[in-house]
């Protein structure tokens, strides 16, 4: 298994993988990106993200979609929108090999953090996460407008 910056042509392969987390999620019904927008958003003109893949004998298992953040106060911080790996592979060590990829790529851009959110019933990513002793804040709301 490999892990590596994800290319154009993954993106179909990573859109199943999006919708396989949705369902998981239980809102698969929310998902209205597609694969014309994954593309034009991460490998047109202007990219918005950056994508990162588990490969296993040529197939797509897991992967990371990226983008930066700027702190006004710190810096620039990588944030991790999703880390996803297929439901029939997790706990085989796929998110973590991903995971750290996406950690050391931070690293190498001069990130001074990594930022994330877990759902609140999500024990299992929580538990993850906690391995790598990061921080859980309870003070910030989460604000969001749709258009």
């Amino acid at each position: 298994m490999i892990i590596r910056p994800g290319k154009k042509s993954d993106v179909p392969e990573v859109f199943n993988l999006i919708k396989e987390l949705a369902e998981y999620e239980k809102a698969l019904d929310k998902v209205t990106n597609s694969v014309e927008r994954l593309e034009l958003d991460g490998f047109g003109p202007n990219p918005v993200y950056e994508l990162f893949v588990a490969e296993n004998e040529n197939k797509i298992v897991g992967m990371a979609l990226t983008y930066y953040r700027y702190s006004t106060w710190r810096g620039k911080v990588l944030y991790l929108e999703d880390i996803i790996v297929k439901e029939a592979l997790r706990r085989k060590g796929i998110g973590k090999k991903i995971f750290d990829f996406v950690l050391d790529h931070a690293k190498i851009q001069n990130c001074i953090g990594l930022s994330l959110q877990v759902l609140d019933w999500n024990q299992v990513g929580m538990n993850f996460y906690k391995k790598y002793e990061m921080e859980f804040d309870s003070e910030w709301v989460n604000c969001y407008l749709e258009f």
